[in-house]
């Protein structure tokens, strides 16, 4: 390569340094900034630092956690907030760039739809409907929280339970779920919460039918027809066992 080449070549790289620095939005930019930031197109190192590029120290100058969701950056109550409950001040660590990127060249929101729960406190996990809205479907309608333990949170589908493996919710057990899970809590059932189904009731029907351990229902019944009983070790039986459908009461 001659010398003069090399010359030329040195001389645009020292150009584009030099003008990379001086109007770094022009040379580098990977895009407009979203609207709340406008004002900083031309001001890069109001959150890049050099050869560092933007840094979460950067952002809380301006976004104070304690004020995110609550209040603008110039200290204005937000009247209609983003979020159903600001959960950033329920947050672990202070990581902005972890989500956030404010150019229209890159995701704006780093894992959209994707939301890493493991940055909010463990409390915070817990509580699902302070943000997200439960579903319009027939079944949610009768759910109220506890959603831990049909899904995870790390995809919303598919869920993990199956109610037909444990009981069949057939026409004559359209009840809501409260009526079996009571206060909603879906890791525990009753079955005296209706009809003839009262504690004597039922150990009345068992006595005479020789059974002793009759507490967890579902163990032999696997639905509302009292013919169709299954043993204890998950096979099907005859009528023995039945629960609760006593014509005398």
């Amino acid at each position: 390569m001659s010398r003069t080449l090399k010359i030329i070549l040195a001389a645009n790289l020292i150009v584009l340094a030099v003008l990379a620095f001086v109007y770094p939005n022009l040379m580098v930019g990977p895009g407009k900034l979203i609207p709340g930031h406008k004002q900083l197109e031309t001001d890069c190192f109001a959150c890049h630092s050099k050869f560092g590029g933007a840094t979460s120290e950067r952002c809380v100058t301006c976004h104070k956690p304690e004020q995110i969701g609550k209040l603008t950056s110039t200290g204005l109550p937000i009247v209609k907030p983003l979020a159903a409950t600001p959960f950033h001040q329920k947050l672990v660590s202070q990581n902005c760039i972890a989500c956030h990127s404010d150019h229209a060249g890159v995701k704006r929101f780093r894992q959209q739809g994707r939301f890493d729960h493991a940055l909010l406190d463990k409390g915070s996990r817990a509580q699902c409907q302070s943000c997200h809205k439960s579903p319009a479907d027939s079944l949610h309608q009768k759910i109220s929280g506890n959603c831990s333990q049909c899904h995870n949170q790390d995809k919303w589908v598919p869920a993990t339970f199956d109610h037909g493996k444990y009981f069949a919710l057939d026409r004559d057990h359209d009840a809501s779920c409260v009526t079996c899970h009571v206060r909603n809590d879906y890791s525990r059932y009753t079955c005296y919460g209706c009809h003839e189904h009262s504690p004597e009731s039922i150990r009345r029907e068992h006595i005479e039918e020789g059974i002793r351990d009759y507490d967890n229902c579902v163990e032999c019944h696997r639905s509302a027809d009292e013919h169709d009983i299954r043993n204890r070790s998950g096979g099907r039986g005859g009528e023995g066992g039945r629960e609760g459908h006593d014509d005398d009461d």
